[in-house]
């Protein structure tokens, strides 16, 4: 069974209607580690839906948190608006500098965002933060955490093991200057809590107002109640032993509600550069992704994969892999036959598991006929015009017809991704008019017979990859050079490298005079 929906099945025995989370703090740009929390989330929500659940999946924005540092994407004119909640400071202008005219900071950084998981198939229910403490919302659940405010912080310091301050306080209110720094609890009337800021100012915040808000690990319990949530993947950075989540689900309890059962995910990482880091700069943003590679793609990457292993992410090699394995997924599907070893049996609904989930739409039908990744990259590097890509797509039998959006938009997609640096070099084709010399010289006699010889064979060669398959077949079968030094030979004079695309069907696409003439090598 696959992850989501052994997930699903687990859900359905908390009852009918379920509620699935995902959340994210917008204080910079998103990277693609965010996405398998949100797909994780998502895909669990189908899989519960296609079980006849009632399931709703809420995406929460925590917009009332604060701007912590000053980035290194920010001007230091935000050194005044650290402490102050993201819904409440401008947004950065392309020089960093606040600029109220550009709307918020939270949003600035949510749109692009949100855009990139619409392009992905996933259209959650939206829930800002500081439009939910604005609402008065949380009004009943902060209040409950202040009374019990002693129980709460025995459950934090005997579980996280860390002390809290003798004055600690579930609510942090926004002092004189909208800021949460420097702030102290002096009292609390419902509804107002009265504080002192490091001003020496004092005043009160109105807990049915935007006006302050619970630390994060009574916040994160307190919105499980409010919004009914029954499942919430979290990465192990809350799962760890004593972490937000250890805390949260005795808190939730404490607050009067059934907390969902822990669920941890591993976190995507950059290959041979470890787990991802706004901060460090070790990123590859969701928008850059999703410009290169199909969305089905990203979505497999996080559907195949278990969530208790970790993901190693780059836009090069792997891609093409990833793709390959989707594709032959795609095109020919397991089975499940009863009679089969039981497995068997469990790999193949793990991996028609996978291929549901990777679908863009939940209800939209395989491409049976899908042009292969590796195809489509060797088109686009040998072929300038998208016309004759179409052409050459007919003739091979990929595409009947004019070409679908889906294509165009894959194509434009491997252009960029060539275009770009994150296209793997040794998949970088350019077709030579002339053998360089250094070439010519690393090459054995019989390899260089070899290439005149097949140079002779395609001259009367009818252009077409089978032809062209049968006659290189049977010039390495009369050549002195193993079959190796032939294929070697050949590379080496068409792309100069060693390895490329399927030769026949890369010598197909080139013009059959250009090619007679190169391997002639006069």
């Amino acid at each position: 069974m696959h992850w989501a929906d052994h997930a699903a099945k687990i859900l359905s025995q908390r009852g009918v209607k379920q509620t699935i989370a995902s959340g994210i703090t917008p204080s910079g740009s998103f990277h693609i580690g965010h996405l398998r929390e949100i797909l994780t989330a998502e895909m669990i929500h189908r899989a519960c839906q296609d079980i006849g659940l009632e399931s709703r999946y809420v995406f929460i924005v925590d917009s009332m948190d604060p701007l912590r540092r000053v980035y290194s994407f920010l001007h230091e004119d935000y050194d005044k608006y650290i402490g102050h909640p993201l819904a409440f400071i401008p947004a950065p202008n392309p020089d960093g500098k606040p600029d109220s005219s550009l709307g918020s900071y939270s949003d600035h950084f949510l749109k692009p965002f949100l855009e990139a998981l619409h392009l992905i198939g996933v259209s959650p229910e939206i829930v800002m933060n500081h439009e939910v403490y604005a609402s008065g919302a949380m009004e009943s659940r902060i209040h409950e955490a202040i009374t019990k405010r002693l129980e709460i912080k025995e459950v934090i310091e005997s579980i996280s093991g860390r002390e809290l301050a003798e004055d600690w306080f579930p609510y942090n209110p926004l002092g004189s200057d909208g800021s949460f720094d420097g702030v102290s609890v002096v009292g609390y009337e419902r509804p107002y809590v009265h504080w002192i800021d490091g001003q020496g100012v004092m005043g009160k915040s109105d807990i049915r107002e935007a006006q302050g808000k619970m630390p994060w690990r009574v916040d994160w319990s307190a919105r499980w109640g409010l919004h009914e949530i029954t499942c919430e993947p979290a990465g192990k950075d809350h799962g760890a032993a004593g972490g937000s989540y250890d805390t949260g689900i005795p808190i939730s309890r404490i607050l009067g509600y059934e907390p969902p059962a822990k669920m941890v995910y591993e976190w995507i990482q950059i290959k041979g550069g470890g787990p991802m880091s706004s901060s460090a700069g070790n990123t590859i943003g969701p928008i850059e992704t999703l410009g290169i590679v199909p969305p089905e793609i990203v979505r497999y990457l996080v559907a195949r994969t278990k969530m208790s292993k970790h993901i190693d992410f780059d836009t090069g090699n792997m891609l093409f892999e990833i793709a390959d394995e989707y594709e032959r997924l795609a095109s020919n599907p397991p089975t499940l036959d009863p009679d089969s070893p039981r497995r068997k049996q469990v790999a193949a609904e793990t991996a028609l598991g996978a291929l549901r989930m990777s679908q863009i739409k939940t209800a939209q039908d395989l491409e049976q006929n899908q042009v292969p990744l590796r195809h489509l990259s060797m088109l686009a590097q040998i072929r300038s015009d998208d016309h004759e890509i179409w052409s050459s797509l007919s003739r091979s039998g990929h595409i009947s017809g004019e070409p679908d959006g889906a294509l165009r938009t894959r194509l434009e997609k491997m252009r960029n991704w060539i275009e770009s640096d994150h296209f793997p070099e040794d998949h970088r084709v350019k077709i030579s008019t002339k053998v360089p010399e250094k070439f010519l010289v690393e090459m054995s006699d019989p390899q260089i017979e070899f290439l005149r010889s097949l140079a002779a064979s395609l001259r009367t060669s009818e252009w077409s990859e089978p032809s062209i398959g049968s006659a290189i077949v049977a010039t390495m079968d009369e050549s002195a050079a193993s079959r190796r030094e032939c294929y070697t030979a050949i590379y080496l004079a068409l792309i100069g490298q060693e390895r490329g695309p399927k030769i026949s069907t890369l010598i197909s696409e080139c013009d059959q005079n250009s090619i007679v003439n190169l391997f002639r090598l006069g």
